[in-house]
């Protein structure tokens, strides 16, 4: 048994038991978390070599009648209720469809962060024609949608800003990739041109 008092290998079990156990503690994980969990975090809870994706992959078949279910946000996993509930749980919260707290500028600044990123505050302001707020960011960076990026290579070395897994946990996306494409989205009439 490690210093920590968990068992990882269970080898007393037989291997259908251990495999269940495996499968439970990753349940366990992820239901405590209120952010995707990491592969290496889940490893800690399991047998060295354990096949993390085919735990996961079982788990989520044993959900499958489930109410939620495991979902892969950015290299990690979460439970997440389905899509069939959301009315139910906002209903049930007392907040509107979909709502998330953001003004409609501050969603479009967010888009522009997505699709753009990492971008600094000065390409901000180029996009939208005027200066976009330290205020704004900050609110943004508070609802763990945007994060720090890498600094910009030009004089000064300003602060750039690219999205988080919780923007991706936010908005139902695995990972970037799954963003709407923002031809179409113009050629909607759904984005600037």
């Amino acid at each position: 048994m490690a210093r920590d008092g968990i068992d990882r290998e269970l080898s007393e079990l037989p291997r259908e038991l251990r495999w269940r156990e495996w499968m439970r503690r990753i349940e366990a994980v992820l239901f405590a978390s209120a952010k995707p969990v990491p592969r290496a975090d889940l490893a800690r809870v399991v047998g060295q070599g354990a096949p993390i994706d085919l735990l996961i992959d079982d788990l989520a078949a044993e959900l499958a009648d489930r109410p939620y279910e495991v979902t892969r946000v950015g290299g990690a996993w979460m439970l997440r209720t389905r899509p069939a509930y959301g009315a139910a749980i906002r209903a049930a919260a007392g907040v509107g469809d979909r709502e998330i707290g953001l003004s409609d500028r501050d969603l479009s600044v967010l888009a522009a962060i997505a699709y753009h990123q990492p971008i600094t505050r000065d390409g901000l302001g180029e996009i939208f024609g005027h200066e976009v707020s330290r205020d704004l960011i900050g609110r943004l960076a508070a609802r763990d949608l945007i994060a720090p990026g890498p600094r910009a290579p030009r004089r000064g070395a300003p602060h750039s800003y690219v999205t988080t897994p919780g923007f991706l946990a936010t908005f139902d996306l695995e990972d970037l990739r799954d963003l709407p494409d923002a031809e179409a989205l113009r050629d909607a009439g759904l984005a600037p041109g």
